[in-house]
Parts: C-alpha cells; structure tokens; sequence
C-alpha cells in the first residue's frame, strides 16, 4: 500500500514511519526538513511547507491513504496553531482530495472539542470537523498525551527539586509510547470514520507521576500545588503574547488540570519503567 506521511521526521512521525516500513508499505515522506532514520533507505521524500500550498502539489499522487501529523508544539512569533493545525491540515486534505485519495488519518489530542480558548487544542478540532465533511473516508486519533513529553515537563522541575502541580483536584493521565501508538495508527489506519481516545495501558496522577520521578532520580519528593489562575494570568503578560508562548502556556493549563485518560487502552510499553530509565534511578 502506498502511505503519504505528512509530518514523517517529527517525533511520532518517525516512528510512524518505521511501522509502515517494516510492514512492507510504500511510503512518501512530506516535511520540512529531511532526517536520517536508521533502518530506513526506500522512499519518496517530499519537501513541503503546509503554509505554502504550491509546496505541497502532486504530494499525494498515487497515495491509498494520507496520514498526518503536522501540528505546531512550539511557541512562535511569526505563524499560529491556526495556521498550521487547521489550515496547514486543510492544505495537505486539499491535496489529497485533488489525488482522489480515499483515507485520511489525522493524529489530534485528547478532548479536542473542549478548548475553544486553547489555540494547540482548538486549531485541532476544527480541521477535524473539516475533514469529517470532507467526503473522504477517515480515522481521527486523539492521543492523550505522550511519554515523552511528560518527562520533558517533569525533568526540570526534578533536577531543582521541586515539582508544582496545578490546582486542588488529582488529576490523572494515561499517556502512551510513541512506539505503541504508532502501531495502532498503522493498525487502524483504513478503519471507516473512526474517532479513537487512544492512551496506554497505565493511568497515573500527575503527583504519583512526580513521586516516580523523584523516586527514579533518588530525591525526596517535594511537590506543592499552585492555583490553576496563575498560569492565565502568565498566558495574558505582553511579552508572551508577542513570543507566542501564551498559547503554549494555555495547553500547559489544559492538560495539567484536566484529566486526559483515553477509553482505547493500548500497549505494551510501561510509562514507570521509561520514567525509571529515564532518570537513571533504581531498576
């Protein structure tokens, strides 16, 4: 089968690309920049820029299925979640509806319909209302977060040796392995219509979740709880409203203060073991 992958050198996106390989698949790899992925030598490379729609012609040519990641998940001055989440999205659906491709999949997050103030979680749901009526056949994912980024957000809190969580309520995740998630987009990826709440096998508090890291990194856990206004009012100051960074900051409140637990439990990757690797604590 013949796979176009927008996104392909992105975290997920790599190992998304792996999968589709060591299935046997056919694959166009569309992003940016290209990177080298041990293992992997046959395919296509196209280099696109989903804010510039004569980038993306012919991308999807041949294509069975399209699958995208593409989401911005970084701060910037100069272009938006609106930009690249909705209307970069909608560009590469454009395409491939111009190729008559018959499958799209669209990788989003976790209840993405519940964020209207939050541009990384809005900018998602409405090109997944626009893919819905696109006319294609479709699988829509909304992962509930990733191991990784977990600990990117931990790690530092660990190393100064304070973790402050947001609000009074427990707030619990079940975030899944890239790996494993990748599997089940390949997995499912000609499914008709389908809207998975994917997230792994392991559902934690994000303060058992700081426990294990201080466990791991041989700390005594010392964590505290700042009150969830604190991060809008940081959102609202000028200077990040003129980096970009409010928007980053808005999806920190979200996720941190809502619970992001996925009903399609999947996996075989346990989220304390990659914290004990991690942080190079006890085995």
């Amino acid at each position: 089968m013949k796979v176009c992958l927008a996104g392909a050198f992105g975290n997920l996106g790599k190992d998304i690309f792996k999968v589709l390989v060591e299935q046997g698949h056919e694959v166009i790899a569309c992003d940016m920049v290209e990177k080298p992925i041990e293992g992997i030598k046959n395919y296509t490379f196209k280099q696109i820029d989903v804010t510039k729609k004569e980038t993306l012609e012919h991308m999807c040519d041949g294509a069975d299925v399209v699958i995208s990641t593409v989401g911005l998940t970084t701060s910037s001055s100069k272009i938006t979640n609106y930009d690249i989440d909705y209307q970069g999205n909608l560009n590469i659906l454009n395409e491939a509806k111009k190729a008559n491709v018959k499958h799209f999949v669209y990788i989003s997050v976790i209840r993405a319909n519940e964020a209207e103030d939050v541009p990384m979680v809005h900018a998602k749901y409405l090109f997944e209302e626009e893919l819905k009526k696109s006319g294609l056949t479709y699988v829509i994912h909304r992962p509930t977060g990733y191991f990784y980024d977990i600990v990117k957000v931990f790690r530092p809190m660990i190393e100064n040796g304070k973790v402050t969580l947001l609000g009074k309520k427990t707030v619990s995740a079940n975030v899944i392995d890239t790996i494993d998630f990748a599997d089940f987009i390949v997995k499912h990826m000609m499914d008709e219509n389908k809207l998975y709440n994917v997230g792994g096998k392991e559902t934690y508090s994000y303060e058992e979740i700081a426990r294990m890291c201080f466990e791991a990194s041989n700390k005594t856990p010392v964590i505290k709880r700042a009150p969830t206004w604190l991060f809008s009012v940081l959102a609202s100051l000028p200077k990040n409203k003129k980096n970009g960074k409010w928007a980053v900051i808005k999806f920190s409140k979200f996720t941190l203060s809502n619970d992001m637990i996925g009903d399609t439990k999947y996996g075989e990757h346990s989220f304390k073991q990659y914290i004990i690797d991690s942080f190079g604590g006890n085995k």
